[in-house]
């Protein structure tokens, strides 16, 4: 991996410097590794956090494509799955850049905030994409020393 990547590209694990080679990248199909180091940064002790972005069975049957080498398309991310994905790529990069390391990185993320009306960012992340500047917001507030 290059050094000249943007952080998204970086936490997916892709090849992708810039925005518009990551949505390109989204487009096409996030790989299932995307998939799996974002669940591995986030919750590495949680075996079931895959499932908040893809279904259970879906992530088989797609894992079975994959080892089969029956069908590669098949064992890719949809776009919204692969939207979702860098989307919660995204925050988490921003926050481990605002809390200076993983640990407090995922301390904040699966912590409710009083700024998100008690929810947790991760919940507020995933939900839709009006989560994420709402997240963004509090982190860059962190950030940038306002009161949070």
């Amino acid at each position: 991996m290059t050094t000249n990547l943007d952080p998204v590209s970086k936490v997916l694990g892709i090849t992708a410097p810039g925005p518009f080679r990551l949505m390109s990248a989204v487009e096409k199909g996030l790989p299932l590794t995307s998939l799996d180091r974002v669940a591995h940064f986030l919750a590495p002790s949680d075996n079931k956090f895959a499932f908040r972005i893809i279904a259970r069975a879906t992530l088989a049957r797609r894992r079975r494509a994959f080892a089969t080498a029956k069908d590669r398309a098949e064992s890719r991310l949809s776009v919204e799955e692969g939207a979702r994905l860098a989307r919660l790529a995204g925050v988490w990069a921003m926050a481990v850049e605002v809390w200076g390391g993983e640990e407090e990185a995922r301390r904040f993320m699966f912590e409710a905030h009083p700024l998100m009306h008690g929810r947790r960012p991760i919940d507020v992340v995933l939900e839709s994409e009006l989560g994420r500047p709402i997240v963004e917001g509090v982190l860059g507030r962190l950030q940038y020393g306002s009161a949070v």
